[in-house]
């Protein structure tokens, strides 16, 4: 296959659509539903100007961005749904009250949900889950919305190679045709080395220094649990069970770490748990509402933890549930240059195995059961309508043009020429950009497992190339795509949306852009000081 000419001005073409959405999103503010537009319109008039992409190719790839789109709102609809249903019934404010009453400390309680169980939701669900979970949750305890977006988006990145059943590490095989066996070592230091990264960076976002300061025992307990569950269930060959277990370890560490004396005390502001500010309406419909327990305010997370795990860990009932599936095949297109996309199956989507049919069963059945219990105002069916749409169409818009934007970019063969022009530039010193490609692949597209099919045969040649280890290269690739999820409009567009602040993404992209480039050098430079001492040869 013939590869678009590489030189500075390709280069520079081919980042122009991210360059756009960057400037408009961190310089400008403007959410996913303005910048999406721009980005996408950028990226289509480049390819077909610049990079050949003829109406075929154009055409071919925004119905394969239209089926990905869908695979993607799936979650995001039923995700808002489910935080409606119990929402509602005032789920939300009971669980931050409950969670207030294991610890009454800020920092703590921001890494209990953030960073440890955020990762144990990435671990058995899949993309935007844990954000569009958690972040009601915090934000019931009175964080301030952009807070509680952020601090999930970048507590959560570690865990998502080997979470959602390890489908992105899965992608690295299967991409690279090399065995797990050989991936597992050095993906785990490396994820390890993320995981406290993303721990420290989570707590940042409350209050800097004075949250690092205060969440340190938290933070450097957890973080060796959570790090090395994780490295002991991979070398082992249970890597799909990695991340579920990590997450499941770090919260088991974390319940006991908050009965530490310093996790007693609150930090002298009370916080508001409160749940969504929505006025005095809001206010008289609480106090109309039956009083909800504890036990049935979590009932919905415990229901949606066991239904995902038997959903993806009982070979029967995940047969069954994924046995009617949206498929559509699609044709070789190929670009004047060259570029070829071979011909193939889009994105699948299962009807009733999909992550978002999990939210909505779950969602339907806790909709009955607090309707039968009491729980619930009148005119709730409504309001859960209204909302979820009123929250869910501008972040649909968004979504979708960055998807769009995402695919048509790969089609003409402008994400290839960026891995390139980023690896050829680097030379030697390759191990340092290799995480940054990985993220680059992640933010474009929204996930890792697409960084890995993308750019992991690319960074697999460059390492050969060099003669360097690629098992270290790969790890860094799949590190730096993990990462990468605090910084795609994607993803963060799903947090917005069921934490209030639809078209307000880049005010989120701003707090996660720099733990992100920093926590991906720190892989970077260990990636190199591994291939320089010598450490990474097989």
């Amino acid at each position: 296959m013939q590869t678009p000419p590489l030189n500075l001005l390709t280069w520079l073409l081919a980042f122009l659509p991210i360059a756009v959405v960057l400037v408009l999103m961190v310089g400008f503010r403007w959410g996913g539903k303005k910048a999406g537009p721009v980005g996408w319109l950028v990226a289509m008039l480049v390819s077909w100007l610049y990079f050949g992409a003829g109406p075929d190719l154009l055409l071919t790839s925004q119905l394969r961005g239209i089926l990905l789109t869908l695979y993607v709102l799936y979650i995001i609809w039923m995700a808002l749904v489910l935080y409606r249903v119990v929402d509602e019934a005032g789920a939300i404010t009971v669980i931050g009250q409950g969670i207030a009453r294991l610890t009454a400390e800020p920092t703590m309680q921001l890494l209990l949900l953030a960073w440890a169980f955020s990762a144990f939701l990435q671990g058995v669900a899949g993309f935007g889950v844990p954000i569009a979970v958690v972040a009601p949750l915090l934000i019931g305890l009175g964080f301030a919305p952009v807070v509680a977006v952020a601090a999930v988006a970048i507590g959560h990145s570690w865990s998502v190679t080997f979470g959602d059943i390890a489908s992105s590490f899965q992608a690295l095989m299967a991409a690279t045709g090399l065995p797990g066996e050989e991936l597992t070592f050095w993906s785990s230091v490396f994820l390890g080395v993320a995981c406290f990264g993303c721990g420290i960076a989570a707590a940042w976002t409350l209050q800097g220094q004075s949250s690092v300061r205060k969440g340190w025992p938290a933070l450097l307990l957890m973080g060796v649990v959570m790090a090395g569950v994780q490295a002991g269930l991979a070398i082992s060959g249970l890597w799909n069970l990695a991340g579920f277990g990590a997450g499941l370890a770090g919260l088991a560490a974390g319940a006991l770490v908050a009965r530490l004396p310093r996790y007693q005390r609150g930090n002298g502001n009370r916080l508001d748990i409160r749940g969504e500010a929505e006025g005095p309406a809001a206010d008289k419909e609480r106090g109309q509402r039956k009083p909800l327990p504890l036990w049935l305010a979590l009932a919905p997370y415990l229901l949606l933890i066991v239904v995902v795990t038997a959903a993806e860990l009982w070979p029967w009932l995940h047969d069954t549930l994924n046995e009617i599936k949206i498929q559509v095949q699609f044709p070789e297109v190929q670009t004047s240059h060259g570029w070829t996309t071979e011909a193939g199956i889009g994105r699948t989507i299962s009807v009733f195995g999909h992550a978002g049919a999990l939210l909505a069963y779950v969602a339907l059945v806790f909709f009955v059961i607090y309707s039968w219990t009491g729980h619930y105002t009148a005119g709730v069916g409504r309001r859960i309508v209204q909302r979820t749409v009123k929250s869910a169409v501008p972040s649909s818009i968004g979504i979708a043009t960055m998807v769009g934007m995402a695919v048509v970019m790969d089609h003409a063969g402008m994400t290839y020429v960026l891995a390139a022009g980023l690896g050829k530039a680097a030379g030697p010193l390759y191990p340092l950009v290799a995480p940054y490609i990985g993220m680059l692949g992640a933010f474009m597209t929204g996930s890792n497992t697409n960084s890995n099919v993308v750019f992991a045969p690319l960074q697999q040649q460059a390492a050969e190339l060099l003669g360097i280890s690629v098992a270290v290269i790969l790890a860094a690739q799949t590190t730096g795509g993990a990462l990468g999820s605090m910084l795609a409009p994607a993803k963060l567009i799903v947090g917005c949306s069921t934490a209030g602040l639809a078209g307000q993404e880049g005010k989120v992209l701003k707090k996660t852009l720099a733990p992100g480039l920093i926590i991906a050098g720190v892989v970077g430079l260990l990636a190199w000081l591994v291939i320089w001492l010598g450490l990474g040869q097989s």
